[in-house]
């Protein structure tokens, strides 16, 4: 056994390995009591919002305040409290409809410091309510916004592409095919479609296409499939009785604890793919999947799809697959002015005459 050199503090040894658990257990605490100081502090804030919001709600409906009393209370404020940031007019007429928003629901009120609107930055609550205008679905992606941790950017996109009604809706066979509740947790890791808006493609572009572009783009590829996901490989190879085969897409998925093949079709759905599929969740079950991992699912993305087809495809396969289609950028077609106006090969060839040198 090798014995690590001693630290040295004062003149006095002290074991490397104790000082440095120490070390990092202290560091850990830290930045736990930081986080928690940032959290609490950020919850004191918006309380403070709230209730800025709520005097001003009943101010309004009261004495009949107008935009011109709350604009010159949001002045007054600022000169009372100089060089404090977060009391702009655009921002106290913000924090008025951040309680209107919540307030005015009974329900919500009684519950209200534990509503997840109390612990997410006021910029993401700015950009839920500027987005969204139901209050369910408001309390959804703050919800989402804590539990995957999403920065103010990525819960812009999450609202842009309408993720709340993507989630948990592909064509599956979970139910049949995993335990429960592992099915579920499953059935919600899944959207459809999914957004690729990152790819920009042509009206006949084929697998290879969407395949090479998400492998490129893959950290965006990642946040579009979901919290968990870990890429493992690109046309992932895998040999039964001495033939090659090649998965488009091999994931591995760490909340889950699964291996997850992704096959792409450029194409709508055909019944035979799925077929394809099983064979390819078959071999990964054989040949990487470990004891400790849950059975391998597949996911079979597709231009377009019939749901009563998927349904019917699915019905008799035992293992777990979902079918989902998919969105991309297309390239837009040259318009018939700009094209016309383009020369031919003939126009190109007598010009470049024109300027050849004399024999």
């Amino acid at each position: 056994m090798v014995k690590k050199n001693p630290v040295t503090v004062k003149g006095k040894d002290v074991s490397t390995q104790e000082y440095t658990r120490a070390l990092s257990e202290i560091r850990r605490r830290i930045r736990e009591a930081q986080m928690q100081a940032v959290m609490a502090a950020n919850k004191e804030l918006l309380k403070l919002y709230w209730h800025i919001g709520q005097m001003l709600s009943i101010q309004q409906e009261v004495n009949g305040w107008g935009s011109a009393s709350i604009e010159k209370l949001a002045d007054d404020i600022q000169k009372s409290f100089p060089g404090m940031a977060g009391f702009s007019r655009r921002n106290i007429f913000r924090m008025q409809a951040f309680f209107l928003a919540y307030g005015k629901v009974p329900q919500l009120v009684a519950q209200s410091a534990d509503l997840p609107i109390f612990h997410i930055p006021w910029g993401h609550n700015a950009v839920i309510l500027e987005k969204l205008k139901n209050t369910e679905e408001r309390l959804w992606y703050a919800q989402r916004a804590i539990e995957d941790g999403w920065s103010r950017s990525l819960l812009e996109s999450s609202i842009k592409s309408a993720l709340h009604k993507r989630e948990g809706r592909a064509v599956t066979n979970f139910v049949r095919t995993l335990p429960v509740p592992h099915s579920e947790a499953v059935q919600q890791s899944l959207k459809d479609p999914y957004v690729f808006d990152f790819l920009t493609l042509r009206d006949d572009y084929a697998e290879r296409d969407v395949e090479h572009g998400l492998v490129n783009n893959i950290q965006k590829c990642l946040l579009e499939l979901g919290k968990g996901f870990a890429f493992i490989g690109r046309q992932q190879h895998i040999v039964v009785s001495n033939k090659d085969y090649y998965i488009d897409l091999l994931f591995y998925h760490y909340k889950l604890r699964c291996f997850v093949v992704v096959e792409l079709k450029a194409t709508e759905f055909d019944p035979r793919d799925t077929g394809q599929l099983n064979f390819y969740i078959a071999a990964v079950d054989k040949q990487i999947r470990s004891p400790h991992d849950n059975p391998t699912i597949g996911i079979l993305l597709c231009k377009t799809k019939d749901n009563l087809t998927v349904e019917y495809a699915l019905h008799n396969i035992s293992s777990p697959i979902g079918v989902a289609e998919y969105e991309t950028a297309l390239f837009e077609k040259l318009p018939k002015n700009f094209k016309s106006s383009l020369p031919t090969v003939e126009e190109i060839e007598e010009e470049l005459e024109k300027h050849e040198p004399d024999a």
